[in-house]
Parts: C-alpha cells; sequence; structure tokens
C-alpha cells in the first residue's frame, strides 16, 4: 500500500493533524508525519515533494495557516493528489488560510477540506488509495456501516426522549 505523507506548516498545527494521523493509523494506512515550511524551509519542501512518489506515498496531505502556501508549494513540486487542510487562527480566524488553500492556478490542483478538518482529509487520502485497493474500500465502507448505526442510535434515543 502507498504511504500518505502528513506535512504541517508548524508545529503548532499538530494538535489539530493528529487528527488526521489517528484516522489514518484507524484504517491501518502506513503514513509520515514531517514539520516543513513553504516559506522558511522551501528547498526541503520541494525536495519531499519531487521525491514522494518515488518514496511510496500515494498522497500528500498538507495543513498550513495564514498564508497557507505549503499545499500549494507541494503541489507545484508532484504529480501526487495534494490534500490542504487550512488551519483557524491568525488575524482572519482561517479565512485566509481557506482561500490561500483553494485558488490555485489552472493546472496546479489542491483538494480542500474544511478548516482544521483533519479527520475529512485523511478520510479523502484513503478514498484516494482505495481506487486500487479493495481491502482499503472495504474497511472504508465498514467506517460509514458504523458511522450509520450511530445515527440510527441517537435518532431511535431521541425518539424514545420524545415518547414517540
Amino acid at each position: 500500500m502507498k504511504k500518505v505523507a502528513v506535512i504541517m506548516g508548524s508545529d503548532s498545527d499538530w494538535s489539530v493533524v493528529k487528527g488526521a494521523c489517528a484516522q489514518l493509523e484507524a484504517l491501518d494506512i502506513p503514513f509520515e508525519a514531517h514539520i516543513l515550511s513553504a516559506h522558511r524551509t522551501p528547498a526541503a519542501a520541494a525536495e519531499f515533494a519531487r521525491g514522494a512518489r518515488a518514496n511510496g506515498f500515494g498522497v500528500i496531505i498538507c495543513a498550513a495557516g495564514m498564508a497557507a502556501h505549503l499545499a500549494g508549494a507541494f503541489a507545484a513540486n508532484t504529480t501526487l493528489p495534494v490534500i490542504g487542510i487550512p488551519m483557524k487562527g491568525g488575524a482572519m480566524d482561517g479565512l485566509d488560510a481557506l482561500l490561500a488553500t483553494i485558488q490555485m492556478p489552472s493546472g496546479i490542483p489542491v483538494a480542500t477540506v474544511a478548516l482544521n478538518g483533519a479527520k475529512n482529509a485523511a478520510i479523502l487520502a484513503a478514498q484516494i488509495l482505495a481506487v486500487e485497493d479493495a481491502a482499503l474500500a472495504a474497511r472504508l465502507d465498514g467506517e460509514r456501516t458504523v458511522m450509520a448505526e450511530q445515527i440510527a442510535e441517537k435518532e431511535a434515543k431521541l425518539q424514545a426522549e420524545l415518547g414517540r
């Protein structure tokens, strides 16, 4: 199975990003997590992105706030799918990061999840990898079944509370 690279622009992103790592672990997807900055370590970030395919990665997740250039910088240096997690915080509470992450030039796409959407980034990475991995697709189906069962239990509890 291909690995997922989970890249943070700063260690301050870890409190959110670890949710993506936990989801990848729950789905038995190998991953590596690294701190690389598009602005402070641009050469190292570009080198990682350029070598990602040869190093066994299938998807790259990038989390960054404020200018949030990280996902775009990675996408510019690889043809692997890149998923951006815009991080909340800063003067605009994440709106700047969201806009920076979704506004990629034509030909250099970045899939973008919600602000601090680490779990969805991991699930999207899993769905991309599952195109070629039936066992992973089955694990994802199992996750959805569990979610549906949880909602059914909550609905039953609500109806019981309402006396219906």
